[in-house]
């Protein structure tokens, strides 16, 4: 088994951990020379887009202030790193998959524990090391661990976690259907089931 921890809202959340007064604002981060929009907390995605010029926002009027920062690479990576030591605390193996997610070798701890409450034990301990959030998703392959991550996501009633393990594979295929989606959008719901059925999920259980 393996999962995939994705840090949320990476560059923004980094630097709300040094101004914890702006929890719950909404942030951007700018690109090289203050050019564009490169990422946002999710208080800030209703209103601007990724790739919104920094001069177009500075004319623009929001319903409330967007506190924008430069970007800062150095930080990002020592954040970064910071959450990859703390997985390694507890995952048996963590691989680094780009910045702000890690996949994580799960083999044997599906015979200790569940795998969702350890997904929970994860973000736990990464916040408490950090004070950045995660999403978990874990699954047969990297593929499908990707897919549960980005469900844990999108779907609030995962809370941050999702597991595909053989006991849920029969709720995982209904989650990944469109037509078994009924409380999503069709764009969302297509998108979750491409993501799954490419991943050849009948095939993963013997």
């Amino acid at each position: 088994m393996f999962a995939l921890a994705d840090v949320n809202s990476f560059y923004a959340s980094c630097e709300r951990v040094f101004r914890p007064d702006l929890k719950g604002k909404p942030v951007v981060v700018l690109s090289n020379n203050d050019g564009c929009v490169i990422a946002r907390s999710a208080e800030a995605k209703p209103w601007i887009k990724m790739g919104t010029p920094w001069f177009q926002m500075k004319t623009e009027r929001y319903p409330e202030k967007i506190y924008a920062f430069s970007s800062n690479y150095e930080l990002y990576a020592s954040m970064s790193a910071r959450v990859m030591n703390c997985l390694e605390e507890l995952a048996p193996k963590v691989e680094q998959y780009s910045i702000d997610e890690m996949f994580l070798d799960l083999t044997g701890v599906e015979h200790c524990m569940d795998l969702e409450d350890f997904g929970r034990q994860l973000r736990q301990h990464v916040y408490g090391c950090t004070r950045l959030t995660i999403g978990v998703g874990a699954g047969p392959t990297k593929t499908l661990a990707k897919s549960a991550q980005w469900a844990s996501k999108e779907w609030k009633q995962f809370r941050g976690v999702l597991a595909l393990t053989r006991e849920s594979s029969a709720n995982a295929e209904t989650a990944f259907t469109p037509a078994g989606r009924r409380d999503l959008g069709r764009e969302t719901a297509l998108h979750a089931s491409s993501m799954y059925w490419a991943s050849g999920p009948r095939s993963i259980w013997p």
